[in-house]
Order: C-alpha cells, then sequence, then structure tokens
C-alpha cells in the first residue's frame, strides 16, 4: 500500500501550557496531510469545488493517543487510503516522531458532497481512479 509522508514542525501555538500538542491539534495536522496528499496526486481543492461542485467532509474519526509531541519537535503525518468507494474514503494516518515511534494514529471517513446543495455526490471518475491507485 502506498502511503504519503508529510513532515510537520510542531509550533509553540500547537501546544498547551506545558508545551505539549494539544490533542484537537492532531486532528489539524491529519486534515492538512490530507490536503498535502491531495495536492501531491495534482488536485487542488479549490479547483474541485470550483470546476466540479465537490467538497469533502469529515464523517467519522476514530483516534489513539499513544505518546505526547512537544513544542519543536519534528513529526511525520503518514497518510494511506484503506479503502475508496464511490462518494467516500477511508483513511490511516499515523503521526510519528523523528525515532518512528507512534504518537497518534486514527482511522478517518470523508465523504464527498454536492458543494452547493451538501448532499452526498458520486466521485468524478477520474479522482475515483486516481484516488485507488493512491493505496
Amino acid at each position: 500500500m502506498r502511503e504519503f509522508t508529510w513532515p510537520v514542525r510542531v509550533y509553540y501555538e500547537d501546544t498547551d501550557a506545558g508545551g505539549v500538542v494539544y490533542h484537537s491539534n492532531y486532528l489539524n495536522y491529519m486534515e492538512r496531510a490530507r490536503t498535502e496528499m491531495l495536492r501531491h496526486i495534482g488536485y487542488e481543492q479549490t479547483d474541485l469545488i470550483e470546476q466540479q461542485q465537490l467538497i469533502f467532509a469529515v464523517k467519522h474519526v476514530d483516534i489513539d493517543f499513544r505518546k505526547p509531541a512537544r513544542f519543536n519537535d519534528r513529526i511525520n503525518v503518514v497518510t494511506r487510503i484503506i479503502e475508496c468507494n464511490s462518494a467516500s474514503f477511508r483513511f490511516e494516518q499515523i503521526i510519528r516522531d523523528a525515532k518512528d515511534d507512534v504518537l497518534c494514529s486514527g482511522k478517518v471517513l470523508i465523504v464527498a458532497l454536492d458543494s452547493y446543495t451538501f448532499k452526498p455526490k458520486r466521485l468524478p471518475e477520474f479522482l475515483a481512479v486516481e484516488m485507488q491507485d493512491v493505496n
């Protein structure tokens, strides 16, 4: 299974008073990595909205926190598509530290929606094929 890795530096604003990454910021890292994965394979979300009236929304997240990331750490968000249906993707995402230890892992279900009606929308064929080739 191919995977996409996005490196991140932990900024002070990502942390709590103890210098530890605040729990909701792991979701932000995962979101950004999914966006960068799409960009990496040649798709900008703004173009998908304008040309295909297609947006993506998180429907479900399972997340497991194991070890803290801290201010100024270098971490990697590893993203892989584990399932692709006609109108959704399921991602597995793992956040690792510089020693390759798992800090956080999660599975995220993303649904495709029509940008006008916010109802589920079938993925365009070109994108469905491309996303299935990623995994």
